[in-house]
């Protein structure tokens, strides 16, 4: 009894939510809205009404350890090991994410290019 009383309690916290007036449309049942605090809250649609939670900012990128990179023409190939072996992949060198570019930016200071 006590279990269902918190879960009713629970969804009927939920359900209390209401967005705001001043809230943007950001994709189908999702708000974004500006308090006069300056806090940044993201509004969603559930079934079980609206939940609010506090807006952050996204993670920094994960760090690759052990990661080795290897110019290949327009591509960069990348090696890092797993825990099933090693991960192979490529990619353009206009199109590295934040994690590939620091690998990258890592292995050029390892092993400079060969000066004449």
């Amino acid at each position: 009894m006590k279990r269902l009383t918190a879960i009713l309690v629970f969804a009927f916290a939920l359900s209390a939510a209401e967005v705001p007036s001043g809230a943007i449309a950001t994709g189908p049942g999702v708000w974004r809205y500006t308090d006069p605090q300056g806090k940044t809250w993201i509004y969603r649609r559930t079934p079980f009404g609206v939940a609010h939670y506090q807006d952050s900012p996204p993670p920094p990128p994960a760090p690759m350890p052990g990661a080795r990179a290897f110019e290949d023409g327009n591509f960069i190939r990348f090696e890092r090991p797993g825990p099933f072996g090693t991960y192979r992949w490529r990619t353009r060198k206009s199109e590295l994410d934040e994690g590939e570019k620091a690998v990258w930016a890592g292995e050029q200071q390892r092993t400079p290019a060969a000066q004449d």
